[in-house]
């Protein structure tokens, strides 16, 4: 009797499996559909997940570690119950459940939200570990079945791994630029967790399960039907935002465009010069005291939102030219759809990122650069460094304005760096907030909220500007100078190197909004 030493070169080694009956095709189909389909998932619950946890680098990292986790805790296991089990029985059911789990996600995670939002992140966890991880175990397991000979191992894990990565990388282009621009978070989940529960149907249709498989489209189907009633509905899903326009019940042609939960802007369609929101009315009045009343600007907006402050300028100095600068085009469809925007207003919406917007606009050409592109619950990190508000300097002329809605809570963090980074950048800059929001009141702690930052290298009349505040009933401070200095404290310059604006931010306990 001969022995086997080492690696047997012979066509079939001692302990390995014979052909399974799946193809290099049908293998090769399966490991790049499951691949594709853990990074679907992963990237969808990234937007799934922002109205309640913000689109910030925690929750993109969380997001990511989980999927990575899966990914890890499927490829042991997947390999491990493959040694143990008949490889063939494996597939169908991991494609199915997963499938099942992927489709009931909208639903559960928007439930969740809203009447047990303290087990949000534990049920978000679940809804993609439990997926991810059945998805990626089907990558060893079609390996062992494809595994006939010792002397072909390298070539066939060489090449499912290749195909694997490949289907991650396709399902990654495939989400990012093509499903979120046109369809809903709900489509893609429900619809992708059919698409599973057909191919495990497809898998197993040699061993005829049938009951199972119709157990599983019952509950995708399930999925679909209770997304549709579930909390947390959008009138439209953008490629940024869950928006929503909400009618005010006590002014007819007041609207609120709502953004992942958060009320972000308030127009009046009929009169434009009507300001809601006490930030906006705070804005208007430093635009009111630094310019002569009347005069035309040219003006930058750097986010668009609702567009409010473009259409009182419009409103209000006749001939003003407003550059809007707004990422989602979503959001500027509603705007045109549902907010009354009409051709010929002097507002010129372009669908850019606002530090990109900056870099194409010339230099010294603008009386007025506004700041509305920062969050209740996220702050894009890029515009508000010493790099971002030196190229708005640098689109200012001499006598020219930067003004920033800002919003932050707790210790102001966030603010105090910004304020900090402004102050490197021109020679004035001030603060203007609620007493009781920004420290300034002793009788009541600190609460935060919006603030608005201005910033010149011109003065601009602080004793005026008060008084434009309490005109329109703001109940806001100003504070300059030394004040400022020390509000500022030893809070540090954000820069394109170190901008920990996502630790530094401190969301509201409450989402009720700007």
């Amino acid at each position: 009797m001969s022995r086997v030493t080492g690696l047997s070169s012979s066509p079939v080694a001692e302990g390995t499996p014979r052909d399974h009956g799946l193809g290099p095709r049908g293998a090769a189909v399966l490991v790049f559909g499951s691949s594709a389909a853990v990074l679907v998932v992963e990237i969808v619950s990234l937007r799934l997940l922002a109205p309640y946890l913000g689109l910030t680098l925690e929750t993109s990292t969380l997001v990511i570690g989980i999927a990575l986790t899966a990914i890890a805790l499927g490829s042991w296991l997947g390999g491990r119950v493959a040694d143990l089990v008949d490889p063939r029985r494996l597939p169908g059911p991991s494609l199915g459940v997963s499938g099942a789990v992927v489709a009931l996600t909208p639903a559960t995670l928007r439930t969740v939200a809203e009447w047990a939002p303290a087990m949000l992140l534990l049920v978000a966890s679940a809804t993609i570990l439990v997926p991810g991880a059945l998805l990626s175990a089907v990558t060893p397991v079609v390996t062992k079945m494809r595994l006939t000979s010792l002397a072909e191992t390298g070539t066939v894990v060489g090449r499912l791994s290749g195909v694997s990565t490949v289907g991650a990388i396709f399902g990654t282009v495939l989400t990012g630029f093509v499903l979120v621009s046109r369809l809903s978070v709900t489509g893609i989940l429900v619809g992708l967790g059919a698409l599973l529960v057909a191919g495990s149907a497809l898998v197993e249709r040699r061993t005829r399960r049938w009951i199972g498989t119709a157990v599983l489209t019952l509950v995708v189907t399930a999925g679909g039907l209770a997304a549709l009633v579930a909390p947390g509905g959008c009138d439209v899903e953008t490629r940024y935002h869950c928006a929503r326009v909400v009618v005010d019940p006590d002014r007819e042609s007041g609207r609120t465009l709502v953004l992942d939960g958060l009320r972000h802007s308030y127009v009046d369609t009929d009169d434009p010069t009507f300001l809601e929101f006490t930030y906006v009315r705070a804005v208007a009045s430093v635009v009111d005291t630094a310019f002569p009343e009347g005069e035309p600007l040219a003006a930058h907006h750097l986010g668009g939102g609702g567009l409010s402050l473009p259409r009182y300028l419009a409103a209000t100095r006749p001939g003003t030219r407003s550059l809007v600068s707004e990422i989602d085009s979503g959001v500027v469809r509603i705007d045109r759809d549902h907010l009354g925007l009409r051709p010929g207003a002097g507002i010129d919406v372009r669908v850019e990122d606002g530090r990109l917007g900056l870099r194409r606009v010339d230099t010294g050409s603008h009386d007025l650069v506004i700041g509305d592109a920062f969050g209740g619950v996220s702050v894009p990190w890029h515009l508000t460094t010493v790099e971002a508000m030196t190229d708005v300097r640098r689109t200012l002329d001499e006598d020219g304005l930067y003004v920033a809605n800002l919003i932050d809570h707790g210790e102001l963090a966030f603010a105090r760096a910004e304020a900090a980074t402004l102050r490197e950048t021109f020679e004035h800059v001030a603060l203007l907030g609620d007493p009781a929001d920004i420290g300034l009141d002793p009788s009541a702690p600190s609460e935060g909220g919006n603030l608005v930052m201005v910033a010149s290298d011109r003065p601009v009349d602080p004793g005026a500007l008060q008084r434009a505040l309490d005109a329109r009933g703001t109940g806001w401070k100003i504070v300059t100078g030394a004040g400022l200095a020390s509000w500022i404290g030893d809070a540090p310059l954000l820069t394109d190197a170190y901008a920990p604006v996502d630790q530094l931010l401190q969301p509201s306990r409450s989402r009720n909004g700007r």
